[in-house]
């Protein structure tokens, strides 16, 4: 296997045990009605401060159908509401809901749960170690695209 196709398999491994943990845990806690997929558009909805709607879907990598989907079964389940611009009334900005803001509480402290024990598995200087390498690995990558869009 060519070494970066096992980088991206290890990658897609380690994201999808990091994600089923953090379901699984969030579901103990009460939210019992969301996917992988809806987690990572609730992080960065809670990472951002009313983020647009391309906002997000840049962040999460999703094209505007999916986004656009996922954003109406969120806005159903009570977790976000979405309210037009204030400078710019075609664009539409994401908060999170009294629900959403509990979601945010919860999914927080498993965040802090999952990080103590990947640490206890690890060490905090490997743990250090490969967040520095895959940041750089990541935005090499993202620099190496824009290039090449260039052209």
């Amino acid at each position: 296997m060519q070494r970066i196709a096992k980088v991206g398999s290890l990658l897609k491994k380690i994201y999808r045990n990091y994600s089923n943990d953090l379901l699984d845990a969030l579901q103990q806690k009460g939210f019992i009605d969301l996917r992988p997929s809806f987690l990572e558009i609730l992080t960065n909805v809670c990472e951002m401060d009313a983020p647009s709607i391309k906002e997000i879907g840049v962040a999460c990598g999703l094209k505007k159908q999916t986004m656009t989907s996922h954003l109406n079964e969120l806005e159903r389940r009570g977790y976000i509401v979405r309210k037009k611009g204030e400078s710019d009334k075609r664009e539409q900005r994401v908060f999170l809901t009294e629900y959403g803001e509990k979601f945010k509480i919860s999914m927080l402290e498993v965040i802090a749960e999952l990080e103590n024990e990947y640490l206890k598995n690890v060490g905090e200087i490997e743990l250090d170690r490969i967040t520095l390498m895959l940041e750089t690995f990541h935005s090499k990558i993202k620099v190496d695209k824009a290039q090449q869009s260039l052209f």
